[in-house]
């Protein structure tokens, strides 16, 4: 007579019966990683490569157009509004241009005189906001900036002595030995004291520049230029000039070409090395993959022939094969991810200064893109499999 079995045995043999054959997949992966651990390091090494790549590229793709904007509006305005037909802008025009870049850029107004410096040379004068055009044109070479005009006034040695920004070759002209000089515009004059020099290499060289309201007060004259130095992408600064065209009719608004020209070319050509360089990596990488998988199934043919003889389909098969591939392309994406983190931060410290913020939704992209590019170049080795003939394998031919 037999003995029962109890019900605690019949549970665990049908759960043993029914319980999934992963633990065996992983062993047998690990194990085929340890036995040919020279390619799989080299795959992986070379899926670690690419992931890093691509990652340091995703994370500067953005970053890097948002510095590179940044140190565009260094080099001054990409945008200029003109009063139409040399007219003066209307008072108020500042005020509007602020409220709509606020946030997006700076503005500095400009009014422009052709003055008589004391011995009747003509000179060109312009009135500015000082404080904005420090802002504006940080690429000015300036040896130093005039203080507030309402400030301190009498301690240059007149008590109508007013402070000027001259330019190099302006200064040659009006005061050789850098001493207060007078400007004359319309039968009144102004005595103006040079505070700092301005070298651009450009027509500012040739100008002197007052303060906006001592400028004013001395001609009459309102500003008829306003320069915008705006950030955004080509779209949001166009939209950004229809707001200013709609918003003050009686200016005309017009880009900078040379800067928003030259930023455009930069930019793009930023993006294409990027993507360029990204590509060639992943298929230096892809290559490298479809080699290192090549050999496993040249190498592993007896292996598959007895599976094969042992009653194992070739779906199986190939979904082993497709795992070890996927498995091989995800450890490669986490590690390269880590990786091209800290390059991208590196990149951004060492070229702009600042650093460059991860963006860990990146990661899903990353962990497809690896996976998919191990998995492309499994597809000749797994055809390669179907074509393993148990018999010839086994009688060593």
């Amino acid at each position: 007579m037999s003995t029962p079995v109890s019900n605690s045995a019949r549970e665990l043999a049908a759960s043993r019966a029914q319980a999934p054959h992963t633990p065996m997949l992983l062993r047998m992966l690990v194990r085929a990683a340890i036995l040919r651990r020279g390619r799989a390091a080299s795959a992986l090494f070379a899926m670690v490569v690419a992931a890093a790549v691509a990652t340091a590229m995703l994370n500067l793709y953005v970053d890097v157009q948002a510095k590179l904007r940044t140190e565009f509006r260094n080099y001054g305005a990409n945008i200029v509004l003109l009063g139409r037909n040399g007219a003066s802008l209307p008072q108020d025009a500042l005020a509007r241009v602020d409220s709509i870049v606020a946030g997006h850029g700076i503005a500095a107004p400009f009014a422009m005189v052709v003055a008589r410096s004391s011995d009747g040379q003509p000179i060109v004068v312009a009135g500015t906001d000082f404080d904005r055009v420090k802002q504006l044109d940080r690429w000015w070479k300036v040896s130093a900036w005039p203080e507030n005009p309402h400030q301190n006034q009498g301690e240059v040695g007149h008590p109508d002595s007013h402070p000027a920004l001259a330019g190099v070759r302006a200064l040659a002209v009006v005061s050789p030995q850098n001493q207060p000089f007078d400007l004359s515009f319309q039968g009144r004059t102004i005595q103006a004291t040079p505070a700092g020099t301005v070298e651009t290499g450009a027509a500012e060289d040739s100008r002197i520049y007052l303060s906006l309201p001592d400028f004013v007060a001395w001609t009459a004259v309102q500003p008829h230029t306003i320069e915008v130095a705006a950030s955004g992408s080509p779209e949001e600064i166009n939209a950004m000039m229809n707001q200013l065209a709609r918003g003050i009719p009686a200016a005309e608004v017009r880009p900078v070409r040379q800067i928003m020209e030259g930023e455009a070319r930069v930019l793009g050509k930023t993006r294409a090395t990027l993507l360029a360089a990204a590509a060639l990596i992943i298929l230096t990488a892809a290559l490298c993959v479809l080699s290192t998988l090549m050999g496993w199934v040249f190498d592993r043919r007896r292996d598959f022939a007895i599976m094969k003889a042992l009653g194992a389909s070739g779906r199986l098969l190939n979904g082993f094969f497709a795992a070890e591939a996927a498995a091989l392309g995800a450890i490669g994406a986490v590690l390269g991810f880590l990786v091209g983190i800290g390059i991208a931060a590196w990149i951004g410290r060492v070229n702009f200064h600042a650093p460059v913020v991860p963006r860990f939704s990146v990661l899903p992209i990353i962990l497809a893109g690896s996976m998919a590019v191990t998995l492309v170049s499994a597809i000749l080795p797994i055809s390669l499999l179907r074509r393993v003939e148990p018999a010839v394998i086994l009688r060593g031919e």
